[in-house]
């Protein structure tokens, strides 16, 4: 998603920062991985909450470890391997769950050609 919109600097992975920040145009892309949480209380311990605004888009991994205090989800991304043997690579399923996301998911429909409705 970075790369489409004009990031050409390195994309890490978070799990040992907890988020990385990037900055395209005038918004802010939060990438958090909580995979390492052992308790959902270590969201407020890190003061996570305040990336969380409408001005920003917060890419979230493992979400359920932080369960109860990060907001609801406006869309959700699963990545899965394909059951037809002959692909190789993931399959990408998007789902929205609120307004918001699914405004978002039709916008993205509409861009990348092939998209399933």
């Amino acid at each position: 998603m970075l790369r489409q919109l004009g990031h050409h600097g390195p994309v890490k992975s978070p799990t040992y920062t907890l988020v990385e920040v990037y900055v395209v145009s005038s918004i802010y892309w939060y990438h958090f991985d909580f995979y390492r949480f052992n308790d959902t209380e270590e969201f407020v311990d890190a003061g996570l909450g305040e990336y969380f605004r409408n001005d920003s888009v917060c890419l979230v991994e493992w979400p359920e470890k932080a369960a109860g205090h990060v907001p609801p989800a406006d869309l959700v991304l699963v990545f899965r391997f394909p059951k037809n043997h002959h692909h190789s690579g993931r399959v990408l399923e998007l789902s929205a769950h609120t307004e918001r996301g699914q405004s978002c998911l039709n916008t993205l429909k509409s861009l990348i050609p092939g998209a399933a409705a």
